[in-house]
């Protein structure tokens, strides 16, 4: 897994997040397996969505404050990268690149490895 900040890219570039896209990813992280009674925030960025959940379990927060989640980033049509937040080095992790919103939400949701949902 490459450690890296979400890329820097030209406005002209990178994806203008729409209402549509915003829906799937609410409607999806509703349906995660785990952490399901914390109610996460889903936010616009430049590019794509950032996720934003209180922490429930106190490994990241002791305070169960607000986190980041997940970012989501669609840099050209047909490519999204997935980033998972590793809060000790206070830095975003390339989890993976997707073809398509489905799949990623799909790994997200489900987040088998428990890289996420933490």
């Amino acid at each position: 897994m490459a450690q890296c900040n979400p890329p820097e890219a030209t406005a002209a570039r990178l994806y203008k997040p729409n209402a549509f896209d915003r829906k799937r990813v609410e409607r999806a992280i509703r349906e995660r397996s785990r952490y399901r009674y914390v109610t996460p925030v889903v936010r616009n960025v430049e590019g794509g969505f950032q996720i934003e959940s209180p922490c429930c379990s106190r490994r990241v927060d002791a305070e169960g404050g607000v986190v980041d989640i997940a970012l989501l980033v669609c840099p050209q049509p047909g490519e999204w990268n997935l980033y998972r937040r590793d809060h000790s080095a206070a830095q975003w992790l390339l989890h993976g690149t997707y073809q398509w919103l489905v799949e990623l939400l799909e790994e997200l949701k489900n987040d088998p490895q428990q890289k996420f949902w933490q």
